[in-house]
């Protein structure tokens, strides 16, 4: 018998409301979701679903099925950001200057959503689910760190799945994109190493700040010189100076830079470089650039995406599932999960007038029931191998 998630997803709304609303009043920073942990964990146990803790506050849930098969995972993110609430809910976070900004919160509650509906099919399941819920996305990164503790292994995962709200799309639709979808990103620091004069006479020194202030220039100037793949290069923080009748001996600048693609990556790194190296020169700087690599994108496997795209039209009706063209240059470090594995990672539209990262950020709670439906059915599409 056909299996009518939506409906079994409705009935559990209120309960998906209510989960997504606590972990919204209580939101924990990048490695310190420890209360949010145990309440997952609390909630699976409930379910009848093991568990084990890694890292501290990650949480791998595992629910076998009747009968053996392949393993499937699905993955939410639990850490807030470090923004004050202005949002005005009787369900406001309550801890001063943190909140779930993001919609993390929302996530886990669909994630737990699904893992519910699944566990009350398990009779029906081949093979095993695996849930993952994952710390420190919006910092140093959880994705990488999980997969290296064991999360993909015993059994092996075949495939994982996993969303995003998105607030430009309405409520109601989901977001499909096959391919690159989400971008790398690399971080960098430069110092520039002058020699320092009295204001009057720059001619006896050499001016880092000066020397900085072209490069800012010429580095956010960089993704328009590059005429393959989209990118887009930033820099957040220049410091120099200590008086204003001082030439500068000494300029820091710090930035990221996002591409879409290795070849693209490689590419913009060479040309930073060579930026850097050219503006250096010309001025008589030293110049100590450091690079570090950090998410490498979300790049989704066909095979997964079109098995999504066609469980939502199934689920949803076809008019409330877009086509996405075009990719986002933020980042996501879900990407390591499908490095090491088949996956797809799509938007769950959740309306409003705020953006992301943004203080009013409030998705449609009424979105949970299709959002935990939709997990579910694709997760267990997966394992019927359809």
């Amino acid at each position: 018998m056909e299996i009518d998630w939506r409906r079994e997803a409705e009935a559990l709304l209120p309960e998906l409301t209510a989960l997504r609303r606590t972990f919204h009043q209580h939101p924990e920073l990048g490695n310190q979701e420890f209360e949010t942990a145990s309440r997952i964990e609390a909630c699976l146990e409930a379910w009848g679903i093991s568990y084990r803790r890694l890292l501290g506050t990650a949480v791998v849930g595992e629910l076998r099925g009747n009968r053996p098969g392949r393993a499937v995972a699905l993955r939410a993110d639990m850490d807030a950001l470090p923004v004050g609430e202005s949002t005005e809910t009787p369900f406001t976070s309550q801890t001063p200057g943190v909140m779930h900004a993001c919609g993390h919160d929302f996530h886990m509650a669909a994630v737990l959503g699904a893992a519910r509906l699944l566990a009350a099919h398990r009779e029906e399941l081949p093979g095993t689910v695996k849930f993952f819920f994952q710390p420190d996305e919006e910092g140093s990164g959880g994705a990488e760190r999980m997969i290296s503790a064991g999360c993909m292994d015993a059994p092996a995962v075949e495939a994982v799945f996993g969303a995003h709200v998105c607030p430009d799309l309405p409520a109601g639709m989901v977001g499909v994109r096959f391919g690159k979808f989400y971008a790398a990103s690399d971080t960098f620091t430069l110092t520039l190493l002058g020699k320092s004069a009295h204001g009057a006479e720059p001619e006896k020194g050499v001016d880092a700040l000066a020397a900085a202030a072209e490069l800012v220039c010429a580095l956010r100037a960089l993704p328009g010189r590059f005429l393959g793949e989209r990118s887009v290069l930033s820099v957040g923080t220049l410091q120099a100076g200590s008086a204003i009748n001082v030439i500068a001996d000494r300029a820091v600048l710090s930035g990221i830079l996002r591409t879409l693609g290795p070849d693209t990556r490689r590419a913009m790194k060479d040309l930073l470089r060579e930026t850097v190296e050219t503006v250096a020169a010309r001025w008589g700087v030293k110049a100590e650039l450091t690079l570090r690599e950090s998410y490498p994108g979300v790049v989704n496997t066909d095979a997964e995406t079109e098995l999504v795209l066609r469980t939502a039209r199934s689920l949803l009706r076809p008019d409330r599932v877009v086509e996405l063209t075009q990719p986002t240059m933020t980042t996501e470090d879900f990407g390591y999960f499908t490095q090491a594995a088949a996956g797809s990672f799509y938007h769950i539209g959740v309306g409003g007038e705020s953006p992301l990262h943004n203080p009013c950020f409030l998705p449609d709670d009424a979105m949970l029931a299709d959002a935990a439906a939709l997990h579910a059915a694709v997760v267990a599409a997966r394992l019927a191998g359809k």
